[in-house]
């Protein structure tokens, strides 16, 4: 299988059938750098660790000819406080709640 952005969701959404699912492909169309953030039901009562081996074994085909793959995963709940403290934020000046992880590069550090 090819390994590009198109694939590398369909195989997280029909594992951990997200509420939220961004994928951004770094890589400048080779398809091998990957930032993610995955949201789930799925990783409730899990720790981060036991959250990332969860992706990182369901694409361990792929991690083996990907350069690099970055992945924020949360649960509904903490993705949910995590926007509402960046729409609430009085120095962030988009106040997106879209996909805002704080480092939307908005946001002053």
């Amino acid at each position: 299988m090819e390994i590009n952005k198109d694939n590398i969701e369909k195989k997280l959404r029909d594992a951990f059938e997200p509420t939220y699912l961004n994928i951004d492909d770094c890589s400048s169309g080779c398809g091998l750098k990957f930032d993610t953030i995955i949201v789930s039901k799925k990783f409730e009562g899990k720790q981060l660790l036991a959250r990332q081996r969860l992706v990182n074994d369901l694409l361990k085909d792929e991690m083996t000819k990907i350069h690099a793959f970055t992945q924020k995963t949360y649960t509904p709940d903490e993705w949910e406080k995590k926007q509402e403290k960046a729409a609430t934020n009085p120095e962030c000046p988009i106040k997106s709640t879209s996909a805002c992880t704080g480092n939307c590069g908005n946001c002053p550090k």
